[in-house]
């Protein structure tokens, strides 16, 4: 895995967005799991915040094992700028399954663009686990994992 983890500190604005301090939203989720998020949206938003600090181990930890890559990689001139979840489906705490749709700016070399995705997730063991997405703008075409 290229790159260092970011530090952060537990009482600054969460990455996600989600308008909660890092220690009462996706830190908790990074630190020990907790059950990879309670719902498919918290474990997007967790895997989100992930990106953004650069957390590897975090991000393989938290893929279904049918999809999950050997390593992950992160690019220094890729920064994300932001999160906006568009739609929910399922990933409740009750269910197996959900989709989370959503859209995250970013700059790749000074360039401002945006990233969207129809994630899938799969409860596995009482652990919701990222599972793959594609973009809905493609009419599903290109699924990807990221």
């Amino acid at each position: 895995m290229a790159g260092e983890r970011k530090k952060i500190t537990d009482d600054v604005a969460c990455p996600c967005g989600s308008q909660s301090s890092y220690g009462s939203c996706c830190g908790p989720v990074h630190a020990d799991g907790a059950g990879l998020g309670s719902t498919a949206e918290q474990l997007m938003r967790a895997r989100y915040s992930a990106y953004v600090l650069h957390d590897g181990e975090f991000l393989l930890r938290s893929w279904h094992p049918d999809t999950r890559p050997a390593t992950i990689g992160f690019d220094a001139e890729h920064i994300w700028r932001g999160l906006r979840i568009e739609a929910t489906t399922g990933g409740g705490g009750l269910e197996r399954t959900g989709t989370v749709e959503f859209r995250a700016r970013f700059q790749h070399f000074g360039r401002n663009l945006e990233l969207h995705e129809l994630s899938r997730f799969e409860r596995v063991g009482g652990s919701w686990l990222y599972v793959d997405g594609f973009d809905p703008d493609a009419g599903g075409a290109g699924r990807r994992q990221r």
